[in-house]
């Protein structure tokens, strides 16, 4: 053990009544240290957490990517899409893409004796995945929805049920304008779900792509649009790009032209709202991090007040003013070393009781989730503390100089 290690360790290790100064200095700048690295992680797994659990949803609703029309009709609504065998290859042949779905979208009114509530009905089939549904289900079964046949039922949310007072097993009139008249469907409630993500839960029905395809006087190739799932989100963007560049602006049976899109581009409200909460972690790390180094530096100077005739006595000794920085930093680093260590403990086991028990709720129409959540990711923990280190250690580097520039004689007679 150097000599300059064994000081730092003794001067860090003391607890006598002349340390009466510096001793509180150093429970605080520990405590700045350990809660500054504690709310910087902790915002981190929340924001990636918030992000995450809006992301799925809304991906959900949506997939990653969308083929639509881009033409309008003689009644100024979207062309179908035409989703033959030949549109289905090349979107299912592209890298990346992991499943591929067709859906057809109606809007209509549910009516009960007592009120009516405009939705958007959703048809799909059999090769719709039905697993983002299934977590989200309340109550009742998720039917096997077709395209080849009616099964008059339906799946509605929460919100829907509770605004018109129907549960599972109830039947509901909806009605459907078409081009020159109303068709009326009575549909059996199979099922409820609630994501809590309100601009959808309040509209979006599920049913029979076959009802719906009817309802629109749509051919059985005829869609509102293909839905495409990708094997990672962060792929989404660059799977739509590629399909666009092959898909965009060709024209399918009807002469419809089709378009590709990416979720971000169908919604960008919801992730441009998402993006907003980086920056405000940005200014939780900046923040924390003054408040570290300011206790850091703060609490050095008030050990060096308390140690300058020591570091007088170790001058005269023969000591140089790089040893007596040395001593320091090495003191420092036991200081911010315990800080970080009980900083990632504190945030670790919050982070996890959280996760766990849902101990903090959240109110569901405005943050769309009812419980704040929690995403784990160990390389942006390692990055936290790295960046600590760096700073912690510049700071330490830089208030070391602080130390050791008065003459000896002066220093040993400090009153």
């Amino acid at each position: 053990m150097s000599l300059e290690l064994f000081i730092a360790r003794r001067i860090y290790g003391e607890r006598s009544e002349e340390q009466r100064f510096s001793r509180p200095a150093i429970q605080i700048a520990l405590t700045g240290v350990a809660v500054g690295l504690a709310v910087m992680i902790i915002s981190v797994f929340v924001v990636l957490g918030f992000q995450r659990e809006v992301t799925d949803k809304v991906v959900g609703f949506g997939s990653h990517a969308q083929v639509l029309s881009l033409s309008l009709d003689e009644f100024g609504m979207l062309c179908p899409v035409v989703t033959n065998d030949s549109l289905m290859e090349v979107v299912k042949g592209e890298r990346g893409v992991e499943h591929a779905q067709t859906y057809a979208l109606k809007q209509g009114m549910l009516k009960t004796d007592d009120d009516f509530l405009g939705v958007q009905m959703k048809g799909i089939g059999e090769d719709y995945d039905l697993s983002f549904y299934s977590r989200y289900l309340l109550e009742g079964e998720l039917p096997a929805f077709s395209a080849d046949s009616s099964s008059n039922q339906i799946v509605l949310s929460r919100s829907i049920a509770d605004a018109l007072r129907l549960k599972v097993g109830d039947r509901v009139f909806s009605y459907f304008v078409g081009n020159d008249n109303i068709r009326a469907r009575r549909f059996t409630i199979a099922g409820i779900y609630e994501t809590h993500l309100a601009e959808f839960d309040k509209v979006t029905c599920l049913t029979d792509l076959y009802t719906i395809r009817k309802l629109n006087n749509w051919k059985d190739d005829e869609s509102s649009g293909i839905e495409i799932v990708v094997n990672n989100f962060e792929e989404g963007d660059e799977v739509a790009n590629a399909l666009a560049r092959k898909i965009n602006h060709t024209q399918d049976r009807i002469g419809a032209l089709r378009g590709v899109f990416s979720i971000r581009e169908i919604v960008p409200h919801i992730f441009s709202w998402l993006d907003v909460l980086d920056m405000n972690v940005w200014m939780i790390i900046v923040l924390m991090l003054l408040v570290g180094g300011f206790t850091i530096v703060s609490g050095l100077l008030i050990v060096m007040l308390e140690r300058i005739r020591m570091i007088g006595i170790l001058k005269a000794l023969g000591a140089s003013d790089g040893m007596v920085r040395r001593i320091f930093r090495n003191f420092a680093v036991m200081l911010v070393g315990k800080g970080m260590l009980i900083g990632n403990v504190i945030a670790l086991l919050l982070c996890y009781l959280q996760q766990r028990f849902e101990l903090i709720h959240l109110d569901p129409d405005t943050y769309y989730i009812d419980a704040v959540p929690v995403s784990f990711n160990w390389m942006y923990l390692l990055m936290l503390n790295l960046g600590v280190l760096v700073v912690s250690s510049l700071i330490i580097f830089g208030s070391s100089y602080l130390m050791g520039q008065q003459a000896p004689a002066q220093t040993i007679r400090w009153e």
